[in-house]
Order: C-alpha cells, then sequence, then structure tokens
C-alpha cells in the first residue's frame, strides 16, 4: 500500500457545489482531515492541475489488489477453508432444513450461504430455489473503459473530477509501479463485454483536459476496462449496495449481496464484518 492523497476537483461553479456536498457528507461519515481549498492551493501540491477548488483528501492511499486477494485467500486457507475456482453454482435448495449448494455434480450441505457473486448476484439469488423472485432486484451493467498514460507522470496524487451520472469520472490512477492511468467513463450496456476501443480516447481527452489542459497529443492508449453491477440505470438517482438476509427475503441461512461495485473492493473488509455480525 501507499498512502498519496487525492484531490477532487471543481472546474467550475456548478463543480464547487458537488465537491462541498461531498465535503459535507464526508464530515457527516467521520472521515478525518477533509478540507477544501481553492485552486491556487490545489495548483501548490499539483502544479498541472487546472480547478477552481478543490476536496483534498490526505489519508487516501492505494493497494495492491492482487495481493490483497493472495492474502486474503491465505487466510482463509490457513483457517481450514477451501476455495473452488471457476466452479458455477447451478442451484441451491433447502433439504433437512439446511441448504445444499449443487455445483460441478456435487452437493455441499451449508448452515450459512453467503452470495457475493457481483456480476452474477442475481443469477445465483434466482437459483435459490426458495428465493422470491420479486425481491431480487434488476442488473444494471456499467462498463468503465481506462486508458494509460505513454510517459511520466505528472501528478503525485490521485485527481478525481466531480462525479458524474453513473460514476465517479475519468480521474488518474496511479499504480504501486508508478503507472499512470485515466478512468473510468460509464457506458451503459446489456451483456458482458470488457474490449478497450482506441475511438473512445477523443472523448477521454476532453475529460482529462477540463482539469490537465496541457495534456499531450496522441498519449493515450487502451488498457482495460470492468463492469459495474449497479442496481439503476442512466437517469434514476443512484442506489447503494443490498445485503439481503431472512428478515428481508425470509429464506433461513441465504444471505444476499446486490449491487456490490467498485467500493466493494475498498470496503471488502467492513462488509464482511457486517455480513458477519449479521449471520453470527
Amino acid at each position: 500500500t501507499r498512502r498519496l492523497g487525492k484531490l477532487i476537483v471543481a472546474t467550475d461553479e456548478a463543480e464547487r457545489a458537488k465537491i462541498e456536498a461531498i465535503h459535507r457528507q464526508g464530515i457527516t461519515n467521520g472521515v478525518e482531515d477533509l478540507a477544501l481549498i481553492d485552486g491556487a492551493a490545489a495548483r501548490r501540491l499539483e502544479p498541472a492541475l487546472a480547478c477552481v477548488a478543490a476536496l483534498h483528501s490526505p489519508q487516501t492511499g492505494i493497494v495492491d489488489s492482487h495481493g490483497l486477494m493472495l492474502a486474503l485467500q491465505g487466510e482463509i486457507e490457513d483457517g481450514g477453508g477451501m476455495i473452488a475456482f471457476n466452479t458455477p453454482v447451478d442451484r441451491v435448495t433447502r433439504e433437512a432444513g439446511r441448504l445444499v449448494v449443487h455445483a460441478a455434480g456435487d452437493t455441499f450441505p451449508a448452515d450459512i450461504v453467503i452470495n457475493a457473486a457481483g456480476l452474477g448476484a442475481q443469477a445465483v439469488a434466482r437459483s435459490i430455489e426458495p428465493m422470491p423472485a420479486d425481491l431480487i432486484p434488476p442488473l444494471v451493467l456499467a462498463k468503465g473503459h481506462y486508458f494509460g498514460f505513454v510517459g511520466r507522470p505528472v501528478f503525485s496524487r490521485l485527481i478525481y473530477p466531480a462525479p458524474v451520472d453513473g460514476g465517479l469520472g475519468v480521474h488518474v490512477t496511479l499504480d504501486l509501479s508508478g503507472r499512470m492511468r485515466f478512468g473510468p467513463d460509464v457506458e451503459w450496456i446489456d451483456r458482458e463485454d470488457y474490449a478497450v476501443g482506441p475511438s473512445r480516447a477523443g472523448a477521454f481527452d476532453a475529460a482529462i483536459r477540463r482539469y490537465w489542459p496541457t495534456l499531450p497529443a496522441g498519449c493515450l492508449v487502451p488498457d482495460y476496462a470492468g463492469i459495474r453491477p449497479k442496481l439503476t440505470g442512466p437517469g434514476q438517482p443512484a442506489a447503494d449496495f443490498m445485503i439481503q438476509t431472512l428478515a428481508e427475503h425470509g429464506v433461513p441461512g441465504a444471505v444476499n449481496l446486490f449491487g456490490i461495485e467498485s467500493p466493494g473492493l475498498t470496503a471488502a473488509l467492513a462488509i464482511a464484518d457486517r455480513v458477519a455480525a449479521m449471520v453470527a
């Protein structure tokens, strides 16, 4: 991990109101060391930046996500747990008062089944035979593309624009090796597709120049894409993720996690603590 800090920037007065609202919400949520600063103060931190104001979060950092997953896998296996990768769940039935997971031609009786399947959470929920279908929310796919930067990074902190409909806007990300990337945008899709076409570079260029007007021409290259399993679509108010237990769906032993998108990584351990407390 590395604590870099983050600036959420406003490039005009309308966006200033957005970052002020984020500041108020952060303070309400108990986030420490958040500070609203003017454009001149932001440029002293990041000289290449163009903005009228910014929200500075010095405690924000980056993490090796693959290393984190390996560490969690190791803890599970050290505790006697097993992980079966690439094993689709066919169905979940209730037999003799327990849930039974049917997968890969075998059966696995369980007192508790936690459905944290991300993009597949709705499909897994539908496979739980006692699960009420009307309580399974729709799955909305929001694809986000990333473009890499060819050259040395010009920012030392994460730079986020004011949020946009469906996402956080095309922001600056830095990885532990020092590479600088931009993304994600938001493309509403109806099937999984992870291709990143160079034709989107123009829209990225325009979005980035709002806060980095001296972006060199021709320096963006397609990198990768991800898909967020949202619960609401374009033009709808953003919905938070959803955790369903017996109280919501009436199926003993089953827990459904819907809409666990990007914050599902940064909040993974907190979500786990919450679910563990709910099923204890």
